[in-house]
Formats: structure tokens, sequence, C-alpha cells
């Protein structure tokens, strides 16, 4: 599965603070497959520092 926007905020939110407490929409299998895959994912370091820059 190819990494979508809300698995990369998820990814960068959850990088920033591992004790954050997300609470993401799953409506459906889909969106419950994407935020698991958020969770796994791991962005290196120049990835971040652009997050960091945008947010």
């Amino acid at each position: 599965m190819d990494a979508t926007p809300m698995s990369v905020a998820l990814a960068w939110l959850l990088h920033r603070s591992p004790n954050i407490l997300l609470i993401p929409g799953t409506s459906s299998a889909a969106h419950l497959r994407e935020n698991v895959a958020g969770a796994g994912l791991v962005l290196g370091e120049e990835e971040l520092a652009e997050l960091d820059r945008i947010g």
C-alpha cells in the first residue's frame, strides 16, 4: 500500500510524541487499513524536517 496523506500525517504526529492520543475516523475497512499503515510508517529525517516546516 502506498502512503496516503492521512497515513503520513498519522506517522508524523506519532513521531512527534509517541504518547499522543490520535483518534482518526474509521468509517470503512479502507480507512482502518490506512490508519494502521500510518502507525507503522517510518519517515526519514528529510521527510520529518519537511513536515515540521509545513506544520
